[in-house]
């Protein structure tokens, strides 16, 4: 699978752009704020129905306009899939498969798989562990879509119990008969979550462990573990226990929503005690292998976009990354750069053909390295 071309209209510093791809290696390159990363994230559109940066889809369209369109064509099993996202201010997303529209987004997740990695990612580490929660479900997601509809069920579950914990407070009448409902439809979709996510993490650990020795010249220790209350209790008899402090708290405090993903380097926490460039080798290996278990679920290779990943990486990292993407295990890449030199060099010593693209104010020039 790749992306044969790309046409944009009105997306973020874009008025328009048509670019064709090689199914190899295509970079970006321009200055800091030419919309290298733009162009990416309309990739991402197409593959994942959102921007990978703003949640928000009214705030991509450029300013001072009313809508953005982003078109794409995959080729797909030697078939070509035509993919479409619209969007108008104030209205519905639009968003088509070979011109029909789909009536749920969640159906598209998962047909044109997709990993980006990103500065923006050290959120991973950095942040709470909602971040690192929403990273295996992305994963999961883009390869079981039951696990999607499991995932909104109990999202809704949740926002019921706690809006109910919350009337307790605020009226003193408990209903104890709709509390049990409640814990019901949580343990009934958590359960699934949860067995979901273990299993996930036993296959997906010792992938990432591979990927990060390769980076590191096995020169550190890390480690990657699942944490879950679920472990250690039965679901449903931790809802019950927690039942008088939820109450008082106004909120569910047991449950997969309070899983978290423990990153740690020589036994101490990677947050505190790895450097920049260890962490950000510990995302790259993260991100590489979400890639391969897409690739081994899915049966065919996930698109790659690398977002100005050569900041706080050596040259000996770099070059490890590169020669790595570049190889038969990988499929369709995407990078950006501000140094078109360095991307040219980097491909040169590896023998990679590169499909490079120059952005300077919004003209977009095309080379073959």
């Amino acid at each position: 699978m790749y992306l044969k071309n790309l046409s944009l209209v009105n997306f973020k510093n874009y008025d328009e752009a048509e670019l064709v791809f090689s199914d190899g290696a295509n970079a970006f390159t321009g200055d800091n704020g030419a919309g290298k990363t733009n162009l990416l994230d309309a990739i991402h559109y197409l593959s994942l129905c959102k921007s990978y940066f703003n949640p928000i889809d009214s705030q991509q369209i450029k300013q001072d306009r009313d809508l953005f369109m982003i078109q794409g064509k995959f080729d797909k099993d030697n078939q070509e899939e035509f993919i479409a996202c619209g969007v108008k201010k104030n209205q519905k997303k639009q968003f088509k498969r070979n011109k029909k529209e789909y009536t749920r987004l969640a159906d598209h997740i998962g047909l044109f798989p997709l990993v980006m990695i990103s500065p923006n990612d050290i959120s991973l580490i950095l942040d709470g562990s909602e971040e690192r929660r929403k990273f295996i479900d992305n994963v999961i997601s883009q390869t079981d879509h039951h696990y999607l509809d499991e995932l909104i069920t109990y999202n809704k579950s949740l926002l019921n119990r706690n809006a109910l914990l919350k009337r307790i407070a605020e009226t003193g009448r408990y209903d104890p008969t709709l509390l049990e409902i409640f814990d019901e439809q949580l343990v009934n979709s958590g359960m699934k979550i949860f067995e979901k996510r273990k299993q996930f993490m036993e296959s997906f650990t010792s992938i990432f462990n591979e990927h990060y020795q390769y980076l590191s010249d096995d020169a550190e220790q890390v480690s990657l573990t699942y944490d879950s209350m679920l472990l250690n209790g039965d679901f449903d008899t931790l809802l019950k226990s927690a039942a008088e402090k939820d109450k008082i708290l106004q909120r569910t405090t047991v449950g997969i929503h309070k899983d978290e993903l423990q990153f740690t380097i020589h036994g101490m926490p990677l947050k505190k005690f790895g450097s920049q460039g260890q962490q950000k080798s510990f995302l790259i290996a993260l991100k590489l292998a979400k890639y391969s278990f897409l690739n081994q679920q899915k049966g065919y290779k996930p698109l790659l976009l690398l977002d100005d990943i050569f900041d706080k990486l050596d040259d000996k990292r770099i070059t490890k990354l590169m020669k790595m993407v570049s190889e038969d295990d990988f499929g369709q890449i995407f990078i950006t750069d501000t140094n078109p030199e360095r991307l040219k060099a980097i491909f040169n010593a590896i023998n990679v053909k590169l499909n490079l693209f120059t952005i300077e104010n919004q003209i977009i020039r095309n080379e073959q390295n």
